[in-house]
């Protein structure tokens, strides 16, 4: 996995697999429907694609009806397997 130690949102959303496309994962963020957590401060929504993403940031948003809350464990170097991508995140129910 890669040593970088941030990620934009829309890139970060598209290797996790979240959305099929970064466009659609770009236009996810912008609607302002992510919020996060970063080092235990407030929380706040996440509103442009280009904000950088950290490990160990808690993201929560609603997708396909279900709400989705991860903690962002790795940046990834690519849009891999989807093995891979599980790796990037764990959530936060315990699953």
């Amino acid at each position: 996995m890669s040593e970088v130690d941030a990620c934009r949102a829309d890139v970060w959303l598209w290797r996790a697999r979240f959305f099929k496309t970064r466009a659609l994962a770009a236009k996810f963020v912008e609607s302002g429907r992510i919020r996060i957590t970063r080092a235990g401060q407030e929380e706040h929504r996440l509103d442009k694609p280009a904000r950088p993403l950290k490990v160990g940031d808690h993201l929560v948003f609603a997708l396909g009806g279900r709400l989705v809350a991860v903690t962002v464990q790795a940046m990834g170097d690519r849009r891999g397997p989807a093995e891979e991508a599980r790796t990037l995140y764990s959530t936060l129910d315990g699953d």
